[in-house]
């Protein structure tokens, strides 16, 4: 096995910035979902209209996702990134700042756009990065994301508190990201800057992405993993207040619990990752989540469902990082390098999907049969990764080695791959 190569300058900046761009974008899009109570009553949203408004943000989030998995083979993910973060922040200053119904409509759609191609383009980064390191780097940027979410939704506790207009939170964290982003772009490296082709390399034309049959495990593993994600973070407080007789206080502990322990997982599940393997790291992770649910759903008490929560974010986060990295790795042993960046893109989708779905499908199964019986559902979905996780590689990846292949993808039980 050839030793990974050092990484060099480049590099390493490449990689402090893109962590930057995760954690500005963690806490933009908490500072969105943390106060749409707060948007709700500004704009008059009615409880009828309002579903539609957070439905047509995944949504169009897809769409977005789906035009970068085109416009990669003409411009590098790192100008799509360039392009979109500081609309993105732009937006979220509008949601807050302007005056009608109409116009919200509009930033809300503009903010699904460019959020599915700035989701899309920072991952494509992070896996580029990854296999020019030759070492598990990706959960570290989801870690920052987590990091970002937690001082984001802080930023909306204090602007609740104080009562502040949306406009007044908006403003100072978009006056501070856009030039930061505008700024850490510069340093922003992908595909074609380890050998030190610069930019010219990084704009070599993307290929074609893997087929969506051949890509169709990794993609129920990614829409399983957002399913659990949004039932903790639209479903825990009134899980805890309606089901476990908790204080509306203590209601809200449960999901910043869930994101410490998002971060404190990914912060180190990258050396997890090193030692044993992504297959081994992505198990425990879902053994961990789905016993998460069970003690969530027989918890007597808030006490004990907390429990459930706090293993559910050191299970859960780990496997969206990892599938993005097999996902490239399979790309990469199939068509060559240039077509993971359209293979990012395609996998990306089921993020929406899985966001889209969760909510409603807890909240339906809550009102038809009980709230406890809903919460293992998830579960058994989240289970469903333990099916293919022979994909995601068995043995510690030197993602930077061209010779040593990943797995093919399990596309079933018995299977031998592809």
């Amino acid at each position: 096995m050839t030793p990974p190569q050092v990484p060099g300058a480049r590099l390493r900046h490449g990689r402090v910035a893109l962590a930057l761009s995760f954690f500005v974008q963690g806490a933009v899009f908490a500072l969105l979902v943390t106060r749409i109570p707060a948007i709700q009553v500004r704009y008059g949203i009615s409880d009828g209209l309002l579903p539609a408004f957070l439905a047509a943000v995944p949504v169009l989030a897809g769409i977005g996702s789906v035009g970068t998995e085109h416009l990669v083979k003409r411009v590098s993910p790192k100008t799509v990134l360039r392009c979109v973060q500081p609309v993105v922040c732009l937006a979220l200053l509008a949601v807050g700042a302007v005056g009608s119904l109409a116009q919200v409509a509009v930033a809300l759609a503009v903010f699904g756009l460019t959020v599915g191609a700035l989701d899309a383009s920072m991952n494509m980064l992070g896996v580029s990065l990854q296999r020019a390191y030759g070492r598990s780097i990706m959960l570290g940027f989801h870690a920052a994301y987590s990091l970002g979410g937690i001082v984001g939704a802080s930023l909306a506790w204090v602007g609740a508190h104080g009562q502040l207009p949306l406009w007044s939170l908006y403003g100072p964290v978009v006056a501070v990201s856009v030039p930061l982003v505008l700024l850490s772009g510069r340093w922003l490296a992908g595909r074609g800057d380890e050998g030190g082709g610069g930019e010219r390399q990084g704009r070599s034309a993307a290929g074609s992405p893997v087929a969506m049959r051949l890509l169709l495990p990794l993609c129920l593993v990614m829409a399983f993993a957002y399913i659990g994600d949004s039932t903790v973070s639209n479903w825990s407080a009134k899980y805890l207040q309606d089901v476990l007789g908790s204080s509306e206080q203590l209601s809200t502990v449960p999901y910043n619990v869930y994101m410490v322990m998002t971060l404190l997982g990914r912060t180190v599940g990258d050396l997890g990752v090193r030692r044993f393997g992504p297959a081994p790291v992505v198990r425990t992770g879902t053994v961990v989540a789905a016993v998460g649910f069970a003690v969530v759903a027989a918890a007597p008490d808030a006490w004990v469902g907390m429990v459930g929560f706090t293993l559910l974010g050191l299970g859960l986060c780990v496997i969206v990082p990892q599938t993005f990295a097999a996902a490239g790795r399979y790309a990469v042993e199939r068509h060559g390098p240039e077509a993971s960046d359209p293979t990012i893109a395609r996998l990306n989708i089921f993020n929406y999907v899985g966001f889209l779905i969760g909510s409603p499908l807890v909240g339906a199964l809550g009102d038809a049969w009980n709230y406890r019986g809903a919460m293992l559902v998830p579960m058994a979905l989240v289970l469903v990764t333990l099916v293919y996780a022979r994909s995601f590689g068995s043995s510690p990846a030197r993602y930077g080695d061209d010779h040593e292949r990943p797995r093919t993808i399990d596309v079933g039980r018995g299977s031998n791959g592809l």
